[in-house]
């Protein structure tokens, strides 16, 4: 029940699942083949599964670092989004390209949870769109050494807090990679 007219679709966001983003994080295996199973459950549906590959000073254009992780290949035909900001929408071409699938529904999964994942659900829940978190198909790194609480605690706070959104016209929530349904 999005806010943008004459948005029925839904499209799978899978977001800077890169070797230098995921390197080192919490469950990475398990996150990776869970975001492989969705994308799977995606194409079989027929939904878009659109792909986001951050770009900085520590993920350099064309390096190794900068590549999606091995295991999970971008279709034919399936757009990636390059950025350069946390949000996935910001002075990029996704909400051009939405706006062209008539996509009122985003399904979210990818990396890193407390900050591109966390920045590109509320970019899309401002901008009117309804955006669902895979919950277990989201990761982040130990930064508890600058004072964060450990992965599984940001994960599941997440979680807990995206189930708890809700604005007017649009719904938010969370969904097992088992459970997502197109």
């Amino acid at each position: 029940m999005t806010t943008l007219p004459d948005r029925p679709n839904t499209a799978l966001l899978v977001v800077d699942v890169q070797n230098g983003v995921v390197e080192g994080s919490h469950e990475r295996d398990a996150v990776v083949a869970n975001i492989d199973s969705v994308v799977g459950q995606a194409r079989a549906a027929d939904v878009p599964v659109i792909w986001v590959r951050h770009s900085s000073e520590q993920l350099v254009e064309g390096s190794d670092r900068w590549q999606i992780v091995p295991e999970l290949v971008p279709g034919e035909g399936e757009p990636i989004i390059e950025k350069r900001y946390g949000d996935s929408f910001e002075d990029t071409d996704l909400e051009g390209l939405l706006s062209e699938l008539q996509v009122g529904r985003l399904v979210v999964a990818g990396a890193q949870t407390d900050a591109c994942i966390r920045s590109t659900l509320h970019g899309a829940f401002a901008r009117g769109y309804d955006a669902t978190l895979v919950d277990d198909a989201h990761t982040t790194e130990d930064l508890s050494q600058w004072g964060a609480p450990p992965p599984e605690q940001v994960i599941a706070h997440t979680n807990l807090y995206w189930n708890e959104q809700t604005a007017p016209g649009r719904t938010a929530g969370t969904v097992a990679a088992a459970d997502v349904r197109f």
